[in-house]
């Protein structure tokens, strides 16, 4: 499914070793294709291709985007190349031996006309001077806890953590779409469709801020991933006051680059090549349905949401000049930071932390970029330790 359409071919040139598949209309066949224009090639020494192809691969190697940072080269169209990333990324994994490293599921089997905990309605907020129709969902009771998804995506990757009963019996979880994401329409009286969308941090700081207003939120929690977790540690140094806490997933001060992927948004590349990429992000050791439901999300979304948010996310965010403002007494912070996340990596997650006195820093081990919807179960080892200091009092302002 993945090489449908192709006519070409892929090379693994592994040390001295050179392994060729040829593609004619996604049948494979052995051998060189003959022509050059539509071939993938892959070169990198033998030790690199070893960690790449073990059966648990280490942080970085776990996918191809990823381990192109780390040296492997790629000789290809760039455009060819994210068309037929999905082709290259399957050809590479069934190399590899069987993970068995990979962790359970969470029992997902439920009878049926059984209702999940949450339920979803519509909320108007003025943002930008404009009318915005927000879509969240909620469920559980206490301390209000606001969850903002990652660039590109919307509120169902917080779907796991309504369904824990020692999170939701001592906090009401809110997760919202942002607009142009998931069930959020673009403001329907203006010209949107004529701009080139880009998100900024005055735009995104406003979001959390009104909602919490128009839903009579006091003193809630904020707790945000990827662009999520960027925005936490803005909010702590612009608007202290108004969260009892921010806990920040793959936090950083500043996210240099996030490579050239010409693919992004381009009209001879699909959507599925922005879930692919976002499943290089996800661990190894995380169930593979989960993986692929982080992947799914990402190809669900609006096609220039990705690259948009990307414009806060990697160009305007930086607070590596005014963390040390941020006051841990006014308002605690908590950053987590995944293993295998080569974005928002635990060096810069570490980073932030030393930066921001009295915050506090944790790695969390086999988990990517996506802790909260790639690995739940092992996300709540981390998660719930901070939910318990933030409900017992152990969090509260000086």
């Amino acid at each position: 499914m993945a090489a449908r359409y192709w006519r070409g071919g892929l090379v693994l040139e592994i040390g001295a070793e050179s392994l060729a598949l040829r593609m004619n209309d996604g049948a494979v066949e052995a051998g060189v294709p003959a022509e050059p224009e539509s071939l993938i090639r892959y070169s990198a020494p033998e030790a690199l291709w070893n960690n790449l192809l073990a059966a648990t691969p280490p942080p970085f190697f776990n996918d191809i985007a990823p381990a192109i940072a780390l040296g492997l080269q790629v000789d290809a169209d760039p455009v060819l190349h994210a068309q037929y990333y999905g082709a290259a990324k399957r050809a590479i994994e069934l190399l590899r031996p069987d993970n068995a490293a990979a962790d359970p599921m969470r029992e997902e089997a439920a009878a049926p006309g059984t209702f999940d905990a949450p339920q979803g309605r519509y909320v108007h907020l003025d943002l930008g001077g404009h009318d915005h129709r927000i879509y969240f969902e909620e469920a559980g009771q206490g301390i209000p806890l606001l969850l903002q998804h990652t660039a590109g995506a919307h509120g169902s990757q917080w779907r796991h953590l309504f369904e824990y009963p020692e999170i939701t019996s001592r906090f009401r979880l809110i997760a919202y779409d942002l607009p142009f994401h998931g069930k959020s329409m673009p403001p329907p009286l203006r010209n949107w469709w004529g701009e080139n969308y880009r998100l900024t941090g005055e735009f995104l700081r406003q979001v959390p801020l009104a909602l919490s207003e128009a839903l009579g939120l006091e003193n809630p929690v904020f707790m945000g991933c990827s662009v999520g977790g960027l925005l936490a540690l803005d909010l702590a140094l612009h608007h202290p006051d108004r969260f009892l806490a921010v806990i920040s997933l793959e936090g950083a001060l500043r996210i240099d680059d996030t490579g050239d992927f010409p693919g992004l948004w381009h009209p001879a590349v699909g959507n599925e090549y922005k879930g692919l990429l976002m499943e290089s992000l996800t661990a190894p050791q995380a169930p593979a349905a989960y993986r692929k439901e982080t992947a799914y999300v990402y190809a669900s979304g609006w096609p220039p949401a990705f690259i948009g948010d990307l414009y806060y996310y990697a160009a305007e965010f930086d607070l590596r000049a005014r963390a040390g403002e941020i006051d841990t007494g006014r308002i605690p912070v908590h950053i987590l930071s995944g293993e295998y996340d080569y974005s928002g990596s635990p060096e810069l997650g570490k980073a932030a932390h030393e930066a921001i006195a009295g915050s506090t820093w944790r790695l969390m081990e086999g988990m990517g970029h996506f802790p909260m919807t790639e690995n739940p179960e092992r996300f709540a080892d981390y998660l719930l330790p901070l939910l318990d200091r933030i409900a017992t009092g152990k969090n509260s302002k000086a």
